[in-house]
């Protein structure tokens, strides 16, 4: 039976579900040590965009899958207080899928309305209106002038985006109404540019779906075989395409874009000292105890708290984290997450430089470089 409909002016959808157990092997090695969620864009944890997108569409009640790194993101989002949320923890095993997160969320969720969203995607667009969308469908469909039985009511939206590449996606086909009919994953010859979003919205049905499925051939219960399943079982599934930009930070090149995105949002904002023979050009912020001596900074670019710069450039959509150190260096387009050394360097481009990392140039003989290097590591020398 359908959830009794919203009343006028209400947000029944009240509870989120935010995944945050992955791996993150793409992003290795900064991810062998933490949580790829919590790789900073623009100065900022990833997952706090989705925390700020979650709360401002009016959610109050969130669960966090957490797995390996479940400590780390627990000491990072606390009980959700500072962005108005009640954040409750839920342990996975093993990373066994989208649809077992829904599965293992069951207590959790209980029969409300929510929103799955992946804590590594980061979204342009506004939660809210695809919030209201969904439960303003629902309750359109559950008027008495339609005779709408629970099969009417939608049972799911999925955000979608246009994309030149959807083979590499997992693609919907809609109807001429805009209804999902059908899911294909990396499909060799797809049936529309509308790849699937991180973000969900299901009512209770979607529990008799992930215990319906089986897993697939990786071994996982996938969602979109759920969705699927919603489909071939005749309740609705509707679509609403995204406007702004969508990124899966799961990689290097993405990463960079996404630091790229939101550091052109930026406005300028001294708080640190900068230092006579400095300049500063554009949109730039220098957070409280930064300090700049004699070095140019171009925008748009953020110089986290107690960083040093000394004698160098930060050029354009570069994000030095907190308490870094630089000298004599150039930089740009690049993203250093804290407590990093960068001294005569040389010019840096296109580079995620994790924590506790140090690069330099010794006068040493014979003259060579010389590396330490984890795995999972790519090293282009100039």
């Amino acid at each position: 039976m359908a959830p009794p409909a919203p009343s006028a002016g209400s947000i029944p959808l009240v509870k989120a579900l935010i995944l945050a157990g992955g791996a993150g092997t793409r992003l290795r090695p900064i991810t062998h040590t933490r949580a790829k969620q919590l790789v900073p864009v623009a100065n900022k944890p990833i997952l706090f965009y989705g925390l700020e997108a979650i709360a401002s569409a009016g959610i109050k009640e969130v669960g966090i899958i957490v797995g390996d790194t479940a400590d780390e993101v627990r000491a990072a989002v606390g009980d959700g207080s500072a962005w108005g949320l009640d954040v409750s923890y839920l342990p996975q095993e093993a990373p066994l899928g989208l649809a077992h997160c829904v599965l293992i969320a069951r207590e959790f969720l209980g029969d409300d309305d929510f929103v799955m969203y992946l804590g590594d995607n980061m979204l342009h667009q506004s939660l809210r209106g695809f919030v209201d969308t969904f439960e303003a469908a629902r309750a359109a469909a559950r008027t008495p002038t339609l005779e709408a039985g629970a099969a009417d009511v939608p049972a799911a939206q999925i955000l979608l985006k246009q994309v030149p590449d959807p083979h590499r996606f997992g693609v919907a086909e809609l109807d001429r109404l805009g209804r999902v009919v059908r899911l294909v994953e990396k499909p060799a010859d797809p049936p529309s540019d509308l790849a699937l979003v991180g973000v969900y919205l299901f009512d209770a049905r979607i529990h008799d779906a992930v215990a319906a499925i089986q897993p697939s051939a990786r071994g996982e219960l996938e969602i979109t075989d759920a969705i699927q399943w919603l489909i071939d079982q005749g309740f609705g599934v509707n679509s609403d395409v995204l406007e702004g930009w969508w990124i899966d930070t799961g990689k290097l090149t993405p990463l960079l874009e996404a630091n790229r995105l939101i550091l052109e949002t930026v406005e300028q904002r001294l708080d640190g000292e900068v230092g006579a023979g400095s300049r500063i050009d554009g949109r730039v912020v220098v957070e409280s105890g930064a300090r700049i001596e004699r070095s140019t900074i171009r925008g748009p670019v953020i110089i986290g708290a107690g960083t040093t710069i000394t004698d160098s450039y930060i050029g354009p959509f570069s994000a030095v984290g907190p308490n870094c150190r630089i000298e004599r260096s150039e930089i740009e387009h690049s993203v250093l997450l804290g407590e990093t050394s960068v001294i005569d360097a040389g010019r840096i481009e296109d580079s995620l430089l994790g924590y506790h990392v140090i690069v330099g140039r010794t006068d040493r003989r014979p003259r060579a470089t010389r590396l330490m290097v984890g795995d999972h590591c790519q090293v282009d020398l100039a």
